[in-house]
């Protein structure tokens, strides 16, 4: 007997016509012809809801053509038939509970926010769209142009919209089959500063903007909220993934703000995601690799909750070194205390509540246009590095290096270097030219000095040294706690014979002998001893180990 499926339901033939049993057919499985099934979680949009109440959540059944016609994250009008469902209490008996399981079946899905950037690639877009894109790459000042349109309503940060404007064009994808090299193409980028320097509302343009982006803030982000979680599906009592911020952002921006607060935890996570791209996780029996192909954009506030200019980033910021050295460009929003600013500044947030919409409008590209330029050069430009551009990059790569060189410190990573490819093809990218120009590499390098001149300055020689990012201390107090940690040794040696002394009194006794002891640089010092097991520190106390002949 043959049976139509009716939404996931079949209706089984209750009577055999030959032997007249009742329910006794069996399903032939390899002559039958079965349909997809997904389960969709919709939730209810943040913008449609009632004051002070929490989303709502329903699932949704989708049949058929309609399933994986939606991707996580896109905002739809959903057509269907909402059903109610009657669940037993017990399976063995036919009493049922008096709460109902609802669920929607799924007729037909609508995608309705136009306002952001789909992945269609730029293909929707139109003739005359495409020419005035066109038109707006072939002007001289189109970075100018197109940074101002980032963001206008804040004041100056000129190089940072530009920073963000590479972020959003991103580098040129690069996959090798035959060797399975991956690089990485997204630019991630650290604002940090002080308090009021709008670093969160440029997380939240940037977010408004991009398709697939994700806004997370640090306290309220787990590390399982940012990866995957895995639970248990309910109806096939499966174990199952649901995956976190990242994953959904793949492919897009994932903006994290307030990110020196994250737990230790959740910001462990992010050195695989900022540079391999991927997400492992092992958790539950459920090995795998997901893919995390997201531009990090994050904000953070120094320890003191101002910027401090006698201290190095790290000690600002109270970040792990690993984790800054991983960000392409690094700026620094520092709240400049100028009457002239101040009074520039004033003028101009006065300037945007008196002025009328019509007026705010004239002034800049809008973001719809900005939006599509954005999808036009993802979807149709992909610059390659030209000869000349390849030399300029290993000539400045060479000449960075050799900077630091002369006193004796590094100054350059090949991570820099890889930051410089990535952001001249962005400049490449943001011109629509399939090749990378001299041109491109000069401003991309012009634009990584400023936020390194800003972030990686040794505040004790006013030098640039990119050892603060990629080892936490600067050449130069690297060796004043060496110095220090052989004058506490041979203190040690002449005054205890094995005994312990207290941290206290022993920095006591070098301040006698040398007045310019500091506190940090002595914990630095001691922190140096105990690793080479010279001295065992146990709480406060200190105790000299006496090497045996």
């Amino acid at each position: 007997v043959e049976n139509e499926v009716d939404r996931g339901r079949i209706e089984e033939p209750s009577t055999c016509s030959s032997c007249s049993n009742s329910y006794s057919f069996q399903l032939i499985h390899n002559r039958s012809i079965f349909l997809d099934k997904q389960i969709i979680k919709l939730q209810e949009s943040p913008d449609d809801m009632p004051s002070g109440q929490t989303p709502h959540t329903v699932t949704v059944f989708a049949h058929g053509q309609l399933v994986e016609s939606v991707q996580p994250g896109d905002r739809v009008t959903l057509t269907g038939i909402f059903r109610a469902q009657a669940t037993k209490a017990n399976p063995k008996q036919r009493a049922l509970t008096s709460v109902y399981r609802t669920n929607v079946d799924a007729l037909h899905f609508r995608k309705t926010d136009r306002s952001r950037l789909h992945q269609d690639n730029g293909e929707n877009l139109t003739e005359e769209r495409i020419a005035q894109i066109k038109r707006l790459a072939q002007r001289d000042d189109v970075v100018d142009a197109l940074s101002a349109a980032i963001a206008p309503s804040i004041y100056e940060h000129a190089d940072v919209k530009k920073g963000l404007l590479c972020l959003l064009f991103g580098g040129t994808t690069k996959d090798d089959e035959n060797n399975k090299t991956k690089l990485r193409s997204e630019i991630n980028i650290l604002l940090c500063g002080d308090p009021g320097t709008s670093k969160s509302q440029l997380l939240q343009y940037v977010f408004h903007l991009m398709p697939r982006s994700q806004y997370t803030s640090g306290k309220g982000s787990s590390a399982v909220g940012l990866t995957a979680s895995v639970s248990r599906d309910a109806d096939t009592k499966q174990m199952v993934l649901q995956t976190g911020a990242l994953v959904l952002a793949d492919k897009g921006v994932c903006c994290i703000d307030e990110f020196d607060k994250m737990n230790d935890g959740a910001r462990s996570v992010l050195h695989e995601v900022m540079e391999q791209q991927t997400l492992s996780i092992a958790k539950a029996g459920i090995i795998c690799q997901l893919n995390a192909r997201a531009s990090l954009l994050a904000a953070a506030n120094p320890v003191d909750s101002k910027w401090n200019t006698a201290k190095t980033i790290v000690e600002n910021m109270d970040l792990p070194h690993t984790l800054l050295s991983r960000f392409d460009l690094i700026f620094l929003l520092v709240d400049p205390h100028d009457e002239e600013h101040d009074r520039r500044l004033a003028n101009h947030l006065v300037s945007l509540y008196y002025q009328t919409s019509e007026e705010r409008a004239e002034q800049d590209l809008d973001m719809a246009l900005l939006r599509d330029y954005i999808a036009y050069a993802k979807a149709t430009v992909a610059p390659r590095l030209s000869d000349e551009a390849s030399q300029l990059l290993i000539d400045k790569y060479l000449f960075m290096r050799k900077a630091g060189a002369a006193v004796g410190q590094i100054s350059a990573y090949p991570r820099q270097l890889e930051s410089l490819i990535r952001l001249s093809e962005a400049y490449a990218k943001i011109h629509l030219r399939d090749e990378v120009l001299v041109s491109d590499v000069e401003c991309a390098y012009a634009l990584w000095r400023e936020a390194l001149k800003q972030s990686a300055v040794d505040p004790t020689t006013g030098r640039v040294d990119v050892s603060i990012l990629a080892a936490g201390m600067s050449a130069t107090t690297r060796k004043q706690v060496a110095i220090l940690a052989e004058q506490i040794s041979k203190h040690l040696e002449e005054t205890s014979r094995g005994e312990s002394i207290a941290a206290k009194a022993l920095l006591q006794q070098l301040r006698e002998k040398e007045n310019n002891v500091g506190r940090e640089l002595f914990d630095d010092a001691l922190n140096e001893l105990a690793k080479k097991e010279v001295i065992i520190r146990t709480g406060e106390r200190i105790r000299y180990l006496v090497a045996r002949s």
